[in-house]
């Protein structure tokens, strides 16, 4: 997952728990809150970064020794998020931010061409696939692959993979807003995370 793994790194997936089950820095409710910050803040970089070049695309656009060293601060950053301490989180995310936009100015340094706003959206699946969805067959000459494996709907065959799940359909028409949603791709209030309950924080950080 280009962006730090975020699928699987963010804490809102590990959830709330008790201190022997999680990471120093979700074991308190100010703590979590502090460090879902930098995550929440790491995550509107790579949401950005994969709507202006695609899902899992940009770091095949610049030259391999700056791969290496985005891949290896993405290995720092999930480390942090699923077992550092809230110092650790702060580093590695601000690091990852630096990472993103060191690639985003690689990338257009080198002349490379964003995906086509408007024409494709891409998302990346529970299983790392990559989706590219298109309103007719004639956009998807748009879709730049890269080197990725990359599968093509166009609007029409979405609706037809919908008529084939009513469940869904249904599950939208009674509850309307609903989202049906596997990965992380936007940014939610990092209380959801927390217990409901009377612990006071542990710190206060007022403005």
């Amino acid at each position: 997952m280009a962006m730090a793994d975020r699928k699987k790194a963010s804490s809102k997936e590990a959830g709330f728990a008790p201190k022997s089950d999680v990471p120093s820095w979700q074991s308190s409710p100010g703590v979590f809150i502090a460090g879902q910050e930098e995550v929440d803040d790491l995550d509107l970089v790579a949401i950005e970064m994969e709507k202006r070049w695609g899902a899992d695309r940009l770091r095949l656009l610049v030259p391999k020794e700056l791969r290496e060293k985005f891949d290896r601060q993405r290995y720092l950053v999930n480390q942090a998020i699923w077992h550092g301490e809230l110092e650790d989180v702060r580093r590695e995310c601000r690091r990852m931010i630096k990472a993103w936009k060191a690639l985003d100015g690689a990338a257009e340094a080198a002349g490379a061409a964003p995906v086509a706003s408007g024409e494709v959206w891409e998302c990346v699946g529970a299983s790392g696939a990559v989706y590219a969805l298109v309103r007719q067959a004639s956009d998807a000459r748009h879709v730049k692959p890269d080197g990725r494996h990359v599968q093509v709907f166009t609007l029409d065959e979405v609706a037809h993979l919908l008529d084939g799940f009513p469940a869904l359909a249904k599950a939208k028409e009674y509850f309307p807003g609903a989202a049906v949603v596997k990965v992380r791709t936007n940014i939610g209030d990092p209380l959801d995370g927390l217990p409901s309950s009377h612990e006071p924080l542990d710190d206060l950080m007022p403005f």
